[in-house]
C-alpha cells in the first residue's frame, strides 16, 4: 500500500505526539502529587509549629501562675500537652478530617493513650534517637491521611516532679488521675510523640483535577497543531508537489504544451520547478532537433 508524504508525515507526527502526552502525563502527574504531598506536609507542620508555640507559652507562663494553686487544686491548664491538645482541637473543629494527639505510651490523662499504630510510631522513634520527624501514611474511614510525629522527649527535669512516682507527684493530680498512670519516666526518655494527621483526599483531587486539565489543553493544543501543520503541508507541499507531478507526466506522453509549473518562490520545491521547466524547455528543442 502506497503512503502519501501527507500520511507518513501525520503517522511521524502522532507516534512523536503519543510519546510525548504519554511522558508528560506521567511526569505531570508524579509532580502533582508530589506537591500534594507537600501542601499536606507543609499544613502539618504549620499545626505542629502552632502545638509547639502552645506548649511553651504553658510551660512559660501559666504553670508559674499556678504552682502555688496546684498544691489546692489541680488544673490541667498548667501542662502543656493539655493545653495544646485542647487548643488545636478548637482549631481543628472546622476541619474534623484532621487530628492533633500527643499519644503517650503511659500518660496520666487516658486520652492520650497511644493507640496500636501510634504506638508502632512512638516505638520508631525511641529506637531512633537521631530521627527527629517522622512522615508516614495510613487508610482510616475518611480516606488516605498522612501523619508527622514527632518526639516527646523529657529534657526538663521539671517535668518529672509529675511523672517520676506517685507519692512525689502532686497529690490533687493523683487524686484525680489515680496513682497507676503516667508514671516512671526518665529523663532523656522518649515517652510519646506529637501526630498530627492531615488528609491527603482533597489535595489529591485537586491535583487529580488539574492534571486533567492540563492533559485536555496539552490535547487541544495538539489537535490545533497538527490541523495547522496538515494546512500549511497542504498549501506548501503536497498540493505544489501534486501539481508538478502533473505537468511531468504530461511532459512524459509528449504534451510540451502544458502550462509550465509556477516556479516563483524561493524554496526547494520552486527551485525543483525551475529545473524541470528548464529540462522540458530543453527536451523540448532536443526532439524537435531530431524531427528535423
Amino acid at each position: 500500500m502506497k503512503l502519501s508524504i501527507a500520511t507518513k508525515f501525520n503517522l511521524v507526527f502522532v507516534s512523536i505526539f503519543a510519546i510525548g502526552f504519554i511522558a508528560a502525563g506521567v511526569v505531570a502527574d508524579r509532580l502533582l502529587k508530589q506537591s500534594a504531598r507537600e501542601e499536606t506536609l507543609q499544613n502539618a507542620r504549620l499545626l505542629l509549629e502552632a502545638a509547639k508555640s502552645v506548649r511553651g507559652y504553658t510551660a512559660g507562663q501559666i504553670a508559674p501562675l499556678l504552682k502555688n494553686q496546684m498544691k489546692f487544686e489541680f488544673h490541667a491548664q498548667s501542662v502543656p500537652s493539655y493545653s495544646a491538645v485542647e487548643t488545636l482541637n478548637v482549631v481543628l473543629k472546622q476541619y474534623p478530617d484532621f487530628s492533633y494527639k500527643e499519644a503517650t505510651l503511659n500518660p496520666t490523662n487516658p486520652r492520650d493513650k497511644a493507640s496500636d499504630w501510634e504506638v508502632d510510631v512512638v516505638d520508631k522513634l525511641r529506637k531512633q534517637a537521631d530521627l527527629k520527624e517522622f512522615i508516614g501514611e495510613r487508610d482510616n474511614a475518611t480516606g488516605r491521611s498522612l501523619f508527622i510525629a514527632r518526639p516527646l522527649t523529657i529534657k526538663d527535669p521539671v517535668c518529672l516532679g509529675c511523672h517520676t512516682t506517685a507519692a512525689e507527684a502532686p497529690k490533687t493530680m493523683v487524686d484525680i488521675y489515680g496513682p497507676n498512670n503516667g508514671f516512671g519516666w526518665k529523663l532523656n526518655e522518649t515517652v510519646g510523640a506529637q501526630v498530627i494527621s492531615v488528609p491527603m483526599t482533597v489535595p489529591l483531587q485537586r491535583a487529580n483535577t488539574i492534571f486533567k486539565t492540563f492533559m485536555l489543553s496539552l490535547f487541544g493544543v495538539f489537535v490545533a497543531v497538527f490541523i495547522a501543520l496538515n494546512v500549511m503541508v497542504h498549501m506548501f507541499v503536497t498540493r505544489r508537489i501534486k501539481r508538478l507531478a502533473g505537468v511531468a507526466d504530461e511532459v512524459s506522453m509528449g504534451k510540451f504544451e502544458a502550462d509550465e509549473f509556477d516556479p516563483s518562490g524561493s524554496d526547494e520545491i520552486s527551485g525543483l520547478a525551475r529545473s524541470f521547466n528548464r529540462m522540458r524547455t530543453s527536451l523540448a528543442s532536443a526532439l524537435k532537433m531530431l524531427e528535423e
